[in-house]
């Protein structure tokens, strides 16, 4: 069989031929602290949205672990999943995700199967390579200081925690063991999607802020995927920024605070969620700004129409089982508003 038809036969057989719709939609927090804003007024919003993601249908609701940055309020990530799992009823919470090398497997383990005991069946946990932060708060985290790369070896400990005891097991996760929190492996380079599929691993990519190697790493994903008791073939989520209002204009104008904000943490000036303004190039130097928004393209941003065919495009193209979504607007009320509208547009491509 020649190459390239033996790649689509397995492609196909993988669950994802070019008629495969999305299967479902989910939602990426970061909890931003806005301008004039506090901590405790982005965790109340975080609530607050998570409440109307579960009323609007999405599958799922995800938490990301950042250190030592003034704008986002999710450090204690899995505090926060169960502020927002005790505050829904049905929808998914999860980490997307845990920075693994901070942190000891059993550890992780023990919270995550703690809060499944909490919340049974809503509870994912995304893991992902990178400190999340600077390399002297890495430091300060303290969990290793060596430049050994043990990620690989720490899923395979944390998977262990959370499944059913081995026999005479001297370390056990209590609680943990036994409820089988799925794991997600994430990325942004080839090396999540080449572990992902040896482990046989759902695999979400941040092609929200890196897109480069997302059509490389997803055929790695699709083409090596192993089948395990995880998983019977490859799940990709893939992950896309978010803007809607009325009109395209005011949705380029709300963005304009995530664009000012990734641009300040590219020059080494994190700093709270600035407001909006008519033109972010006049604070920001050329080439820093084209490096943003190719940072940034994976996005949808627009009216509803716009929306509508910005994700269609992003689904046609790269045929993800699953499209999280993401966006930072420094008015709560908007920001509730552009995420309801994602939600009608990304609805209208599901499939049974």
């Amino acid at each position: 069989m020649h190459l390239m038809t033996l790649r689509a036969a397995r492609f196909i057989e993988a669950g994802n031929s070019p008629e495969a719709g999305l299967k479902k939609f989910s939602l990426l927090d970061l909890s931003p602290v806005p301008e004039d804003g506090t901590v405790a007024d982005a965790l109340q919003n975080t609530l607050e949205l998570a409440r109307l993601a579960e009323a609007a249908g999405y599958h799922r609701y995800w938490l990301a672990e950042h250190h030592n940055m003034p704008g986002i309020a999710s450090a204690a990530t899995s505090l926060v999943i169960g502020h927002v799992a005790a505050g829904t009823k049905t929808i998914r919470v999860g980490a997307g995700g845990i920075m693994l090398p901070n942190h000891s497997p059993l550890v992780i383990a023990e919270q995550f199967g703690t809060l499944a005991t909490l919340y049974p069946g809503r509870i994912d946990l995304g893991l992902g390579r990178a400190p999340g932060t600077d390399g002297a708060t890495a430091h300060a985290l303290r969990r290793n200081k060596a430049a050994n790369d043990n990620f690989p070896s720490d899923v395979v400990e944390l998977l262990a925690y959370l499944d059913n005891p081995a026999p005479g097991a001297a370390i056990r996760a209590i609680p943990g063991e036994g409820t089988h929190v799925p794991v997600w492996v994430l990325g942004s380079s080839l090396y999540g999607a080449q572990m992902a599929a040896h482990f046989g691993l759902p695999y979400a990519f941040a092609s929200h802020f890196a897109p480069d190697m997302l059509e490389h790493a997803l055929h790695i994903y699709r083409t090596t995927f192993q089948s395990s008791k995880h998983l019977d073939k490859p799940y990709f989520m893939l992950a896309a920024g978010v803007c809607g209002a009325d009109t395209d204009e005011e949705a380029q104008y709300l963005r304009s605070s995530q664009i000012l904000a990734f641009a300040r943490l590219r020059s080494g000036r994190p700093g709270k969620l600035p407001r909006p303004v008519s033109d972010p190039s006049a604070e920001v130097p050329p080439a820093v700004m084209a490096q943003v928004r190719h940072a940034l393209s994976c996005s949808a941003c627009g009216n509803a129409e716009s929306l509508h065919r910005d994700f269609a495009a992003l689904q046609a193209k790269h045929q993800p089982d699953e499209i999280i979504v993401t966006g930072m607007i420094h008015d709560h009320a908007a920001r509730l508003k552009s995420f309801a509208m994602a939600a009608e547009a990304l609805g209208a491509l599901v499939k049974d």
